[in-house]
């Protein structure tokens, strides 16, 4: 109804009212507001109509508050017309508003078309990179979600008034919808098809595979043909045009990839040989880093096929790490060309914040299978928990695919659990079964033809917290390299393992940038590890007082221009202060208690409470200990001088025999001097050297709950801390390497000068004396 017509036909009703409403004032104040609001609402239905008719399929601000506008008005003149006493003028007025109503619905329903039409949009975007992306698995997963958007849609539109708006709607919405639905269902069925010609030709049936190449050419047919059938339904669609002609070069594209990696698997397939170079466990020791570089640049030059990797825990260690968090050993992993790299536990030591700047700026992907990300704040645009054959540098992937040479290597991550527990992941970060993960990922690598596979991991050789590569290898078939890190291991050859159908080989280069391991394999056609050999490369070897590996020149000067500037000013740092001399000789921690031992093994013990509580006794062998330190400043180059080695924490679950039989080796040479000799804390007992060894310990006390000393249990289980050296049977403590074999020790890391400064910060001017810990009764005989 226009304008003019509504007051005419307000003035109308007005004249045929009037005798009967100039005989009753109070009725005619209610008609004349019924009569007023009643106009009101249907100019603002006229003017809200003309919003929707003349919009560009939107619904602007100005849109919906007219919308509201016009529903109180018309709300309004509903109440005041209820109360018009004269029925006629009721029903009169009353067949008005039901225009408006009709008007207010059509303008809901357009609303609604537009709300819903957008939210397709985004599902139908959200398809459209999955498609362009190969995603295919969660294109599965999404596609009945289109199909039920786009129905739901359809429904809604049709209610919207005007043909040619319902066509706009359609054109705008329903067209791409149904577009990434028939590809959907196109690119579903090709994807069927291509794995399972992999499949066939995984289980040696050449004969099958052909028959579904023939299919794949089918398709390509047939997806012309989806092409056609929607420009003939939309003929006069540009947009849709454009969209189906980048489509069809996309499936062409991707079907002659297709076609041809399953023609070229169906040819006789040679004997592949790859090298894999390995690091693991570098704790920011850089001060090699030029030498490591050369020994990198040497092998690759050899071998046609080769990866560089790196099995996590470069954070935490030196002064590299305190002053450059990590951004230091990136600056050299970058210029390495590093291949993949998985986190260690010491990567979360402060959080995701570093790890992220760390993550962002390297230039090779990290795999990680068991470690979500996904709701951490500064690593989740970063992670992807999927298999990734064209993975980004600065990206963490479950597993990545490498093409070397024509061959597809798969490579996927694994952390320990553990990390949990002796790291600072936060709450947002979680890790998953290891074995369920490690076999997942398998699984995916094998769906993609993948079948050289490696484990890139930190879970330790034979590590007791829980999780290890032994472990990984027997229980998860299909892996045929495992490159692990965590337990400091020093392999100098590799361990293979025969559990499966193929055999498994590990490898592992134990620390701190000492060596670069290089393992060599050579793979059948099927994938199975025929052949294999692997050695360490000593980066601090010398011959004739000269390294076998001489620096290169590019890494060397980027460490003394950028890096070791700071470091040596940071070695000069005072971290604490010493009431009298600490005594470190050699001629003395080899033999007998001393100061600087048992300040040494109180904050390992101390560091080793915060990650298990009921750790009751610390052991730090004399040959550890390297130098005293003067009364006074304690600065952090003294504190290196004392422990150059960087032996890191480890936490043992030991019976009471087996420490008396440790004392006993400790006490063995004296009193000769021995490296092996343990300096104590948590304990104090007593030996008579002039007994035989074996038989020289007399008494042994423990410190259980911190406080008093009670003698010790020989059936009792303790918790002992030491260092990685010391518990993996260094200087011939084999009680220590049983227990080791046996799973019963954990590796948390936190290196021992760490540990020492840390404690040092915490105990200022420390006065420790010599307090009866260890006692010769020999000497006093």
């Amino acid at each position: 109804m226009t304008k003019r017509k509504m007051i005419k036909t307000g003035f109308a009703l007005t004249l045929a009212s009037a005798a009967f409403v100039s005989a009753n004032p109070a009725q005619a104040a209610q008609k004349n507001s019924a009569d007023q609001l009643t106009a009101e609402a249907e100019l603002s239905s006229e003017l809200l109509s003309s919003y929707y008719i003349n919009t560009n399929l939107s619904v602007s601000s100005a849109f919906l508050n007219k919308y509201n506008e016009t529903k109180e008005k018309i709300a309004a003149a509903k109440k005041a017309v209820s109360k018009v006493f004269n029925a006629t003028l009721k029903r009169q007025l009353t067949d008005r508003l039901h225009r408006t109503d009709m008007m207010q619905l059509r303008a809901a329903r357009f609303i609604d078309a537009v709300h819903y039409g957008e939210r397709l949009h985004t599902t139908t975007s959200t398809y459209r990179g999955l498609f362009d992306s190969r995603a295919d698995d969660k294109m599965r997963k999404m596609y009945d979600t289109l199909r039920q958007e786009r129905r739901t849609f359809e429904k809604i539109a049709s209610k919207v008034a005007g043909s040619s708006i319902r066509k706009a709607f359609g054109k705008k919405y329903t067209v791409p919808a149904k577009l990434a639905e028939e590809i959907t269902a196109y690119e579903l069925t090709r994807y069927d098809i291509h794995k399972k010609a992999l499949q066939e030709i995984t289980a040696q049936k050449p004969e099958e595979a052909k028959k579904l190449v023939k299919k794949i050419v089918r398709l390509k047919a047939e997806g012309m043909g989806v092409k056609e059938t929607l420009l003939k339904m939309y003929p006069e669609n540009t947009d849709l045009k454009k969209d189906l002609a980048r489509i069809s070069a996309n499936i062409e594209t991707q079907l002659m990839k297709e076609q041809a990696a399953i023609e070229e698997s169906l040819k006789p397939k040679q004997n592949f040989d790859l090298e894999v170079l390995h690091t693991n466990d570098t704790h920011a020791h850089l001060d090699n880093i030029a030498r490591r570089m050369t020994a990198i640049k040497e092998m690759r030059t050899k071998v046609e096929n080769s990866l560089l990797l790196d099995a996590g825990d470069v954070f935490s260690g030196t002064l590299y790490f305190n002053e450059f968090k990590g951004q230091a050993d990136l600056d050299f992993m970058n210029l390495a060309g590093y291949d993949a790299m998985t986190f260690g536990n010491h990567e979360f030591d402060l959080g995701t914040q570093p790890l992220s700047s760390f993550v962002r700026n390297a230039k090779f992907p990290f795999v990680s299978a068991n470690v979500n990300f996904s709701k951490d704040a500064n690593m989740k645009d970063r992670f992807t928990d999927s298999v990734s054959s064209a993975p980004k540098d600065g990206n963490i992937y479950s597993a990545v695919v490498k093409e070397i040479n024509g061959e597809k290597v798969g490579i996927f991550g694994l952390t320990t659990a553990e990390t949990e527990t002796i790291s600072s992941p936060g709450k947002d970060i979680s890790f998953e079964n290891y074995i369920a993960e490690a076999k997942k990922a398998v699984q995916q690598l094998k769906e993609q033809g993948v079948n050289k596979i490696v484990a890139l991991t930190h879970i330790g050789f034979q590590d007791g917290g829980g999780d290890n590569d032994v472990t990984l290898a027997k229980e998860v078939e299909g892996i045929d390299v495992i490159v692990g890190g965590h337990s400091h291991t020093l392999l100098s050859a590799p361990v293979i393992d025969q559990t499966g159908d193929e055999p498994t080989v590990i490898v592992q280069a134990n620390e701190y940038s000492k060596y670069l391991g290089v393992l060599n394999v050579e793979f059948d056609p099927n994938g199975k590890v025929i052949k294999q050999d692997g050695k360490l490369l000593d980066l601090d070897q010398k011959v004739n007082n000269e390294y076998v590996y001489k620096d290169d020149e590019q890494a060397a000067d980027l460490l003394a221009s950028k890096y070791k500037p700071a470091i040596d000013a940071k070695q000069k740092q005072v971290v604490g202060q010493a009431g009298a001399p600490l005594d470190g000789e050699r001629a003395n921690v080899r033999v007998k208690e001393t100061n600087l031992g048992n300040l040494i093994s109180d904050g390992m013990l101390a560091k080793a409470k915060t990650i298990n509580p009921n750790t009751v006794i610390a052991l730090q062998n004399g040959g550890g200990i390297r130098a005293s330190i003067d009364s006074g400043d304690i600065t952090m180059g003294e504190i290196l001088t004392v422990m150059p080695f960087g032996n890191s924490l480890a936490i043992m679950k030991l019976t009471g025999d087996e420490i008396k039989a440790a004392l006993e080796h400790s006490a063995e040479a004296a009193p000769e001097l021995a490296g092996g000799f343990l300096q104590v804390s948590g304990m104090k007992f007593s030996y008579d050297s002039s007994k035989p060894a074996g038989q020289r310990v007399q008494k042994i006390e423990v410190k259980e709950d911190g406080k008093t000393f009670t003698a010790l249990d020989p059936k009792k289980e303790y918790f002992v801390a030491t260092n990685t050296f010391t518990a993996a049977g260094g200087d011939n403590y084999t009680m220590f390497k049983k227990a080791y074999d046996e799973g019963r020790v954990s590796e948390p890391g936190f290196v021992d000068w760490e540990m020492f400064k840390d404690y040092l910060q915490a105990n200022p001017n420390v006065k420790p004396v010599v307090e009866g810990r260890i006692t010769d009764l020999a000497a006093g005989k």
